[in-house]
């Protein structure tokens, strides 16, 4: 992989980032190319919101389903 990355590969280890640690060189050009893309950088932000919005998300409500079953 070059220094430099494109759109494309940047959005790729974006969302790799979410599953696995990259490695010290993919996070370096990560750094590099957000540090000049106003639109990866968005995307990134997008990521971390959504990471977040689930990571607080309790879950369907599963006492309405159970009261049904039990009548």
């Amino acid at each position: 992989m070059r220094l430099k990355l494109n759109c494309k590969q940047t959005s790729r280890l974006l969302s790799e980032a979410q599953d696995r640690r990259l490695s010290l060189f993919e996070r370096v050009t990560l750094r590099v190319h957000l540090g000049v893309c106003v639109a990866c950088m968005q995307f990134s932000r997008q990521l971390e919101f959504l990471r977040a919005a689930m990571r607080a998300y309790p879950g369907p409500d599963t006492s309405q389903t159970e009261e049904k079953n039990t009548r």
